[in-house]
This record gives structure tokens, sequence and C-alpha cells, in this order.
């Protein structure tokens, strides 16, 4: 362990998958292409919701919130780990990592509450349709989004405030790709039982209850969809759902693996791969998966396109 006179050092080493040098390459490789990718659908899908008339509804309100979040989710780390990846010098300075800890946690803590709020504004639209309008009216959608960026970021503030009060004796080195909460609980020393539950009971309103409310909702949307009579409303009904459902899992097993459990008992290389999934994956996946399952979405995505390039044309 590398020693220094500050509890506080000026820098970390991420050390990355430093004795798997060999996923290195593949990895940036990786990174370097489904960066760009994921801030292309996810604008793409920004441009679409906001450019065609057919698309303002809450659902696509709500979902161009999660394309935004997505794409401050993954420039939050991406970025520094492909720096990293791509040098012999694997560091971020010491306010580097404390930025990055904000903003990674803001984002993940916000998409958690965002996706149980879209799962209400499916039960809402398919389990109450005569009342949607006056339930989900602009009003409220606003109040709701505002909810969940507020409770990310007082989130992220007040268990990485606690976090980086832990000594860390000297040590910077960091067994990980980013800078996580549960890593830097790991590696400070000193008692750090109360900082472990408090990031256990901070994630149980987090992530456990915004999972049940989610899966309480695709009861409801369930038993409600078997008994719409015609088969054409019950394909629409599941495709919309199915969409949301799929990124729903993508998002919350890895996040469950971290974040409800002590980071003593986290094995070793858990924590990257975990981040590659819910910081790199999942923000790639997510505009696909709602353009290549979403009708009104591939519509609107191939009004653009012809849009442009007619434009194009006639100038």
């Amino acid at each position: 362990m590398a020693l220094i006179n500050e509890s506080q050092p000026e820098e970390f080493i991420l050390l990355g998958f430093n004795e798997l040098p060999w996923l290195e390459l593949p990895l940036f490789i990786i990174l370097l292409i489904t960066y760009p990718m994921t801030l292309m659908g996810n604008i793409a899908i920004i441009l679409v919701s906001k450019l065609d008339p057919s698309l303002h509804s809450p659902m696509y309100f709500f979902l161009t919130n999660l394309s935004f979040l997505d794409i401050c989710y993954t420039t939050s780390i991406v970025p520094q780990m492909l720096f990293n990846l791509g040098s012999s010098k694997k560091t971020i300075s010491y306010v580097g990592c404390v930025i990055q800890l904000y903003f990674f946690h803001i984002m993940g803590a916000a998409e958690c509450l965002l996706l149980a709020l879209m799962s209400f504004d499916r039960y809402v639209a398919i389990c109450r349709p005569l009342h949607y309008t006056l339930i989900m009216n602009q009003r409220v959608c606003i109040q709701l989004i505002s909810i969940v960026w507020l409770s990310g970021i007082t989130y992220a503030i007040s268990e990485g405030t606690v976090t980086l009060q832990l000594p860390l004796c000297g040590v910077n080195k960091l067994d990980h790709l980013v800078c996580e909460i549960p890593v830097l609980i790991k590696t400070a020393c000193g008692e750090k039982e109360a900082n472990e539950l408090a990031l256990s009971v901070a994630c149980i309103f987090i992530v456990a209850v915004p999972l049940c409310l989610i899966l309480a909702s695709y009861a409801s949307i369930g038993h409600a969809v078997l008994n719409i009579k015609s088969s054409a409303g019950r394909k629409k009904a599941f495709g919309t759902c199915s969409s949301h459902l799929i990124v729903v899992l993508l998002f919350y097993g890895p996040a469950i693996s971290m974040y409800l459990q002590p980071p003593s008992s986290i094995k070793r290389d858990q924590p990257k791969f975990m981040a590659l999934f819910y910081g790199v994956v999942t923000p790639t996946a997510n505009p696909f998966i709602y353009t290549l399952r979403n009708k009104d979405v591939k519509e609107a995505l191939g009004n653009l396109v012809r849009s442009i390039f007619s434009s194009k044309q006639n100038s």
C-alpha cells in the first residue's frame, strides 16, 4: 500500500483490472465504440420526444429524463475510464474522485426512482385509463420528476459526504475502475460499521422500496392486461411495458448485488463488473430497447431522419 502523510491523498490510483492486463485493450475498444453510441442513441430519443407532437405525453416526458440521465451517468465515468485504460498512469485526482463520486451516485439513485416512477405511469395508463390525463397532468409530472432529481441529489450528497469523512490512513489505491461509495468504505480504515449501516438503510429506500413498487405495479398491470378482451390491445399494452421491464431488470440486478449487501462482503472484482454493467451497458442498451420495441418511437425516428434528408436535398 502506498502511504503518504495526509489522511486524504492528493490522488487515487485506480487499480482496475491490473491482474488481468489482457482485458484492458478489449475493454478500451468496447468503451470507445459504446460511448458514442450511448450519446447518439439517447440524444436521438430526446430529440424525437421533443420534436414529434405525438410523443408529447407523460410516458415520453419520463423517457426523455431517463435518456438525459443516462447521458450524464455514463459521462461521469467513461471518459476517465478511457483515459486510464489508454495510458500507463491510472490515476484520478482527489477532487476528481469526489466529483465523480457525487455525480455517479446522483444519477444512479435518480435512475432507481425514475424507473419506479415510469412503472407507476404505466400502471395509471393501463389500470386507470379514464383518469390518466387527470392523474398524470403536466404539473404532477413536473413535481414527480423534481422529487426524483432532488432525492438523487440528497442521497448522493449525504452518503458521499459521510463516506469521504472516513480516514484512509494514507492508502491511495482503489481496487476499482471508478470512485464508488462501497469501495471507498471498504478501503477506509478504522470503525466503519456505522457507514455500512447508513448505506444499507439509505439503499433500502433508494433501491429496495422502488423495486417493490415496480413489482407491485406490474402485478396490477399483468392482471389488467389479462382482462383486456382485444388481442391487439393486450399486445400493445404488453409491448409498452415490456421495454421498461427489460430496462428495470438490466439496471436493478447489478445495483442490488452491489448496494444491498455490506461493502466488507463484496468480492474483489464484483464492483468493476457491476459498475460497467449499470454505468455503461444499461445506458447504451436503453435507447435501443425503447426504439426497437416501441412503434411510436420508431415512427418518430423515421420521420426525423426523412425530414433531415429532405431538408439537405432541398438546400
